[in-house]
């Protein structure tokens, strides 16, 4: 479980301090709930993101432990090193918007004909409960051969799980080399 501190401050200099001590701002808002503002180890949360097996994980704030999914981050133009987070409470029973990521299983025909796997959607918008979540769209592509795609329309992840992306849109393909 990743353990947060709560910011007494919102002002700049605070923020400058938190970060020059390690620190990655992050707000954690749900709906009908206070925003909390707090801060976490920047290498105890890319390692717990990293890590992680579920869209949502598990935070303690405060002696909260709180069930949050990253909805946004901002990084560092030049640098690339994490700045802010924000984090959504993952309410039981409130359908709300999350990304879930694309896994591919198998080895596509497309490669034996000198083709090329371009995955064009690494996750999909979707609008379900956290009870309904699933952790990953699993695609099998054993059977793309070179000129063949995937689109949303293709996938079903459920009756309760609604896809919001448009149904024409190419989650992977399989493309002539040059």
């Amino acid at each position: 479980m990743l353990n947060g501190i709560i910011r007494e401050s919102n002002i700049k200099q605070a923020t400058k301090t938190l970060r020059r001590d390690g620190y990655l701002i992050a707000n954690i808002y749900g709906k009908g709930l206070e925003n909390i503002n707090a801060a976490f180890k920047v290498n105890d949360f890319i390692r717990t993101v990293k890590n992680k097996e579920t869209v949502a994980f598990m935070v303690s704030v405060d002696g909260k432990e709180l069930n949050v999914v990253v909805k946004e981050y901002q990084s560092h133009p030049l640098k690339g090193n994490l700045l802010h987070v924000d984090l959504m409470i993952a309410q039981a029973g409130v359908k709300t918007f999350y990304h879930v990521p694309v896994k591919t299983t198998g080895i596509p025909k497309g490669l034996k004909n000198k083709g090329i796997l371009m995955v064009s959607k690494e996750r999909i918008r979707v609008r379900c409960t956290i009870e309904n979540l699933p952790n990953v769209l699993e695609i099998d592509i054993a059977n793309l051969d070179t000129g063949d795609s995937v689109l949303i329309r293709d996938v079903s992840l459920g009756d309760k799980v609604e896809i919001m992306d448009s149904g024409r849109v190419a989650i992977l393909g399989m493309i002539k080399a040059k």
